[in-house]
């Protein structure tokens, strides 16, 4: 299995994303959320795309309480499972119960992994919001917070390279 994001980019339609660029759409985005006046008590990363720009997120929010989800649904750059499956750790759930939870992932693509992420966190009883740092024409859900709207393929700073060897 390839993890890297860059085995599509030999496409001429790829977006590159810095870390300088990331770094100001993180802020562009805190800024976005801060406007709309909610205020996450947590904030939930989906892995592990979503981990990098969630811790940024948090800081840049004041946000102290962060956690993550599991979810694979890419088994490659370009193939997914049939649907999005959680794995394990899990969640602790009893700790999010009732608490407004910002949800956060690098890219809304097809959308059925934050789809998923979002109703099974308001089923515990979260007011959910979500930020994504790009989403895509043909995401089946519509993030709260989004700082762009592509449809090329984006190769992120943090998985621009294979992973490291022995």
């Amino acid at each position: 299995m390839t993890s890297h994001h860059t085995e599509s980019s030999a496409s001429a339609d790829v977006a590159a994303l810095s870390w300088d660029q990331f770094g100001a759409a993180c802020r562009v985005l805190a800024q976005e959320i801060s406007d709309s006046g909610f205020q996450p008590e947590v904030i939930v990363a989906v892995a592990r795309g979503g981990m990098i720009p969630a811790g940024v997120l948090s800081y840049a929010l004041g946000v102290k309480l962060t956690d993550a989800i599991n979810v694979e649904y890419y088994t490659d750059a370009n193939s997914t499972l049939p649907d999005p499956i959680l794995l394990a750790p899990a969640l602790d759930t009893e700790s999010i119960m009732g608490k407004r939870l910002l949800v956060v992932d690098d890219v809304a693509d097809s959308g059925r992994t934050l789809a998923a992420v979002v109703k099974l966190l308001r089923g515990f009883g979260a007011e959910v919001r979500s930020a994504v740092l790009y989403a895509k024409a043909a995401t089946v859900v519509s993030p709260t917070h989004v700082w762009r709207r592509t449809d090329q393929w984006i190769v992120f700073p943090w998985s621009d390279r294979p992973p490291v060897r022995p």
